[in-house]
């Protein structure tokens, strides 16, 4: 968003509907990884932080599991944290080979996590903890 400078013709400044949330490290779109925090702020626009109450972070993405969804390697993601998902969702997961960004569904009985990109599999985990929602995205 656009703010008028004061006192300046034409003078125009990115609004201040930001807010500072951490980025933690990075987050795998293909093989999960082991998690590693390793945090900084950065400011993330105030559209993606609709529930007031709930705690946000970002995380940056390693691969392309998730390039039909848009997220591509590089890109920063904006996750709300909590731990329950419903089918449909796009989660940071925590599975027993470690953390994945991954949509998250119930296949019969089982869990899946399952990629955005047909050159990968589907993850069924013997253990699943979610650890957050996405809800936006910041390409730089």
């Amino acid at each position: 968003m656009l703010e008028k400078i004061e006192n300046q013709p034409r003078g125009l400044a990115l609004g201040s509907n930001e807010e500072s949330v951490p980025l933690l490290g990075y987050i795998a779109a293909g093989e999960p990884i082991e998690p590693i925090e390793n945090p900084e702020f950065i400011n993330v626009p105030n559209s993606l932080l609709r529930d007031r109450i709930a705690q946000y972070y970002a995380l940056r993405v390693r691969g392309d599991s998730m390039i039909d969804m848009g997220i591509l390697d590089g890109d920063i993601v904006v996750i709300k944290h909590q731990f329950t998902a419903n089918p449909g969702d796009i989660v940071v997961g925590i599975t027993e080979k470690g953390a994945t960004l991954k949509q998250f569904k119930i296949v019969g009985n089982r869990v899946a996590l399952i990629p955005k990109n047909p050159n990968y599999q589907t993850i069924f985990p013997k253990k699943l903890e979610v650890r957050g929602k996405f809800v936006g995205l910041i390409r730089t």
